[in-house]
């Protein structure tokens, strides 16, 4: 765990920063930056499956554009789309196929006024570049079955289409049982399977914000509007919450800890970091000792990182016992520091600093506190 006082309040505000330091190094994302590090070999480096502030793009152009992020809304079916034939009905033969896309390329839109006027625009160029690049990243990897979560059944019949399920689709059901009526479960699966396949270094998760009850049991799985709905009932909406992402976030470290990343030994789950990011805190009234009551948005705030890349089971910071408001830590050492608060800048630098991202004229601040 670790402090700071965030700089909003509001919601997509509040997630943005989260995840840009506050714009600390050129508007840069924590997802672009680790996509720019180590995502050159990858399909897909950069995947993100939620939206609001959390879904930006950062504002730094001179980026490589692999390094922005692939918005993903339904984890279950996407991989549907990342081949142009499988899983269509009286396709044509992959030799025809390849035929006619190399008569488009090199015969049709060379010729296409439209293209000869705006082929050059930087929108059509990048469509052009990736297009090029998803048969062989992605078609000829066979990702649409090793990254699907669906099961063969009368909503999806897989088998009339010739697809099958992932490899690993009997274990993700057993890590996550709610899989297929709970996004962030999906999500997690997903994710998984992503990086067990090389697809990204990167992937960014989040709890819906509708209200989700599991069938058969009527137990709350997800609060309406989420952590928010503390406005409401803060403890029990905090119980509910805080368990729903622990509960994910322990299964999903589980599956990374027996995937081998290589032939080193080293598991996935030892070159990963998460981030539980959050918007911003909440107010401490409790008026009259009351069991339940209601909360309101606050700067104060706190962020969890897991990895065994960290000096871990600590918290950088600390919390005032008189009033309930957290205080921040040396950057350097850890030590807790009343006299200072923890700044959202700092945190994304700590971050970049345990993934060893190279930040050499990104004028942020040194944090080193929380490398192990």
């Amino acid at each position: 765990m670790a402090t700071l006082t965030g700089s909003s309040v509001n919601h997509f505000v509040g997630q943005r920063r989260s995840i840009t330091g506050n714009e600390a190094w050129r508007g840069r994302t924590l997802q672009e930056c680790v996509a720019k590090e180590y995502g050159d070999d990858f399909s897909i480096p950069n995947i993100n499956m939620t939206s609001g502030g959390f879904a930006d793009r950062g504002h730094d152009e001179t980026l490589p554009s692999r390094c922005f992020s692939e918005l993903i809304a339904e984890p279950s079916t996407w991989s549907l789309g990342l081949d142009a034939r499988k899983g269509i009905k009286a396709a044509p033969p992959s030799a025809l196929l390849d035929e006619a896309r190399r008569l488009r390329d090199e015969r049709i839109e060379p010729q296409s006024p439209f293209l000869q006027a705006f082929g050059q625009a930087e929108p059509l160029r990048l469509w052009a570049e990736q297009r090029a690049k998803a048969r062989t990243n992605l078609e000829a990897r066979g990702l649409l079955e090793k990254l699907c979560l669906l099961q063969d059944s009368k909503d999806y019949p897989l088998s009339d289409y010739n697809v099958e399920s992932s490899p690993e689709a009997a274990m993700l059901r057993e890590a996550f049982p709610l899989l297929d009526a709970d996004p962030l479960e999906a999500q997690a699966a997903l994710a998984y399977l992503l990086f067990k396949n090389q697809v990204c270094v990167t992937a960014t998760i989040w709890p819906t914000t509708r209200i989700l009850i599991e069938k058969g049991s009527n137990t709350l799985v997800n609060a309406p509007v989420a952590f928010d709905y503390s406005h409401n009932y803060h403890r029990s909406m905090q119980a509910v919450m805080w368990s729903r992402i622990l509960k994910v976030t322990d299964a999903l470290i589980g599956l990374l800890k027996q995937t081998p990343a290589d032939d080193s030994g080293a598991s996935l789950w030892d070159r990963t970091l998460i981030y539980v990011a959050t918007e911003f805190g909440r107010t401490r009234a409790r008026v009259g000792g009351q069991d339940d009551f209601g909360s309101s948005h606050d700067l104060n705030n706190g962020v969890l990182l897991v990895s065994p890349m960290l000096k871990g089971n600590r918290v950088l910071g600390g919390v005032d016992p008189d009033t309930g408001l957290t205080y921040g830590f040396d950057p350097t050492t850890g030590a807790p520091d009343k006299g200072r608060q923890t700044s959202e800048a700092e945190i994304f630098s700590g971050i970049l600093d345990v993934m060893r991202v190279d930040t050499s004229g990104s004028g942020l601040p040194a944090v080193t506190a929380l490398r192990g």
